[in-house]
């Protein structure tokens, strides 16, 4: 008859006839539980990081911040928390090293460019204003817009008078554009 009961192991508790021992995937190191894992880092985008001067200004401050908080916690700070202020501040300094400024102002307001405010009627005739700007300075509800966004491709290049065809996930719609100026 073969005794079921489990043994006590230096390692974990084994059952008669294994080896004794837990795989060694399976059990925390004691020499871990001081370093903290590492948070993924954030990936940038492929696209070139055209900035309006407001949006390069948030991007500095967004990065003198995170510097800041990093000094101000010292070494007392959780060291996932400083991980992930590390992680955060390497990617804003990464877009600032890529930034690619474009001054709206310097842009005549003729067609809808990177950085101009177009004021767009939808096919239901309402109205709306849409400024084209930076990845990290979209915010739809604002009405501003990424570049990149299939919306402001439809936008690009168009001048006041034009009707262009914007393919959304509900289908397709025809906006006109009735102006367009710097921001």
């Amino acid at each position: 008859m073969i005794n079921r009961e489990p043994v006590e192991t230096f390692h974990g508790t084994a059952h008669p006839g294994t080896e004794g021992d837990v795989n060694r995937a399976f059990i925390k190191d004691p020499d871990d539980a001081a370093r903290p894992e590492v948070p993924p880092e954030r990936p940038q985008s492929p696209h070139p990081n055209y900035v309006t001067p407001a949006g390069l200004q948030r991007l500095r401050a967004q990065a003198a911040d995170l510097a800041a908080r990093l000094d101000e916690a010292g070494p007392a700070m959780d060291p996932y928390e400083r991980a992930l202020l590390q992680r955060d501040l390497r990617w804003v300094e990464g877009r600032l090293q890529r930034a690619v400024p474009v001054d709206p102002a310097a842009q005549a307001p003729d067609r809808v460019r990177f950085g101009t405010t177009v004021e767009v009627r939808h096919e239901d005739g309402s109205t709306e204003s849409l400024t084209i700007v930076g990845e990290d300075e979209a915010d739809p509800g604002r009405g501003r817009i990424s570049w990149l966004s299939p919306l402001a491709e439809a936008l690009l290049g168009a001048e006041p008078g034009d009707e262009v065809a914007w393919r959304r996930p509900a289908g397709k719609t025809r906006l006109e554009i009735l102006g367009v100026r710097s921001s």
